[in-house]
């Protein structure tokens, strides 16, 4: 897959809080290769919401993944569109992407200069 790094961040969702149907990475971007998703969701209830809601290229439904502690999520960036509905409770995760780009300010392996 030619990965070169990984990025992450904590994410925090307020009650209220979703994200509209995406991708992580357009077609043929060469920078997200792959998404995770770990949640950290003590004691999640269904009545939470907060659902990770996984599409196929043409739109149909796959998965719903509720966001509950020790839950992984792993998936193509630029292959699944993907939606956060609703959460009624305060939804801790932590999102990250395998990418094959560049980071600034970082050299490269020296066998990639092979």
């Amino acid at each position: 897959m030619g990965l070169s790094y990984f990025e992450a961040h904590f994410a925090l969702y307020e009650k209220g809080d979703f994200y509209e149907t995406h991708f992580d990475a357009f077609k043929n971007s060469k920078n997200r290769v792959v998404t995770v998703v770990y949640y950290l969701n003590e004691e999640w209830k269904e009545s939470d919401g907060g659902e990770l809601v996984l599409y196929d290229e043409a739109q149909n439904f796959i998965a719903k993944v509720p966001p509950c502690a020790d839950t992984l999520a792993v998936f193509l960036s630029e292959k699944f569109p993907h939606e956060v509905l609703v959460a009624h409770a305060k939804r801790y995760s932590i999102a990250g992407w395998f990418r094959v780009d560049i980071r600034e300010g970082v050299p490269l392996p020296l066998e990639s200069l092979a």
